[in-house]
């Protein structure tokens, strides 16, 4: 006699989804750009990237703290705007325009950091769905949430955004000289003025 009830079969497993394992992270990860190349960003939920995954909710926000940070892990890519937004906004106002130019260009100096955006943008020249699925978590988890803490209009926040991407295109990409080969101080100096111009002007846009 093996001593357990009849009632309690060996080898059987209760129903309902599956726990966390090694792979779990992955297999959310899966499902996850899954999800949000299907719906997109907005639509995409973290009920519904469990649901794809197999498991509960509450273990997808053990591993990711939030939905944006669940995408930046899908996509691979380098930062994650709950901790870049907080150090772009921190600070003096008259200050700010060159916060977000010395961050954009450090952090693309850094090729691991560079390359995945880079491929992102390539792959939605050509991919509509991709696209659409960048732009909306640029506008909504990135672009939207700086413009509201700087209480911009969303347009300036978005043309200083296309300015400092447009640089890099032109420094990595393009590699046009001397753009290529000047420090980033150079650059930093150069642009900040510029920059600081979007993030200071007056408001005759809607905050959009």
């Amino acid at each position: 006699m093996s001593g357990r009830p009849e009632s309690e079969p060996t080898g059987r497993r209760r129903p309902g989804r599956r726990p966390g394992s090694a792979d779990t992270r992955g297999q959310i990860l899966a499902a996850a750009r899954e999800t949000f190349s299907e719906k997109g960003f907005d639509k995409a939920t973290v009920r519904g990237i469990a649901r794809q995954a197999g498991v509960d909710p509450a273990l997808v926000h053990h591993y990711f703290a939030s939905k944006e940070g669940m995408f930046v892990a899908a996509m691979e890519l380098p930062v994650n705007p709950d901790d870049v937004i907080p150090m772009i906004t921190s600070g003096p106002r008259e200050e700010a325009g060159e916060r977000l130019t010395r961050f954009v260009l450090t952090m693309t100096s850094a090729e691991e950091a560079r390359q995945p955006v880079l491929a992102l943008a390539r792959t939605a020249m050509t991919n509509d769905r991709m696209a659409a699925m960048i732009r909306e978590f640029v506008t909504h988890a990135v672009l939207s949430r700086v413009a509201e803490t700087l209480e911009i209009p969303l347009i300036r926040m978005e043309a200083a955004f296309a300015q400092l991407f447009g640089v890099v295109l032109m420094r990595y990409v393009v590699k046009l000289e001397p753009l290529a080969s000047v420090s980033i101080e150079e650059l930093v100096e150069l642009l900040t003025p510029t920059i600081q111009r979007y993030l200071d002007g007056s408001r005759q846009f809607p905050l959009m």
